[in-house]
């Protein structure tokens, strides 16, 4: 198992682990409570607020059935004109816990479908998202970590962090 930590904007680190020769798992605490963190990645307004990707890429097509079968469908758009999209489906869903869905991009650079696990753990009002990304095979999974992968996560996960500090502030706000 190898392990890369970068670093994080207020509140964690991002900690990269390849837990098996087929797996990433990424960790990072956020200083929200977990039914937020979950919402933020399970409603669609809420994602196009945060889950854009570096240099210019944003998430212009969210659609999400939120239950066991249902599908979802992603795609983000560059400001030249590009777009990436991916499509997955619903395994297991355990609100505010739980998430395990399928995933392929239209452009398969990941060596077909991937498996995401995506944990939500309170600790002390706060919580620890734990994702892991099961690939194919240890070759898919060598080809994503290769692509910057984990400086993008990195970087959305910090746009995570900035969006829930802003709904936090908006809600003490209206209060």
């Amino acid at each position: 198992m190898s392990t890369t930590t970068l670093p994080g904007s207020t509140v964690a680190t991002l900690t990269v682990t390849t837990p098996s020769d087929r797996e990433v798992q990424i960790t990072r605490i956020f200083d929200a409570s977990r039914p937020m963190v979950f919402d933020c990645w399970t409603i669609p307004e809420l994602l196009k607020g945060w889950l854009h990707g570096p240099d210019g890429w944003r998430l212009a097509i969210c659609e999400i059935d939120l239950r066991v079968g249902g599908a979802t469908r992603y795609v983000w758009q560059h400001r030249d004109g590009r777009s990436m999209g991916m499509s997955g489906a619903y395994r297991e869903i355990v609100r505010p816990a739980r998430i395990v869905a399928t995933e392929l991009f239209d452009e398969d650079w990941t060596g077909g479908e991937t498996i995401g696990t995506v944990v939500f753990s309170e600790q002390a009002g706060k919580t620890l998202l734990t994702q892991t990304v099961l690939y194919a095979s240890q070759a898919a999974r060598d080809g994503a970590l290769g692509t910057g992968m984990t400086r993008g996560m990195g970087e959305s996960y910090a746009q995570l962090d900035a969006y829930l500090a802003s709904l936090q502030d908006a809600a003490k706000g209206a209060a």
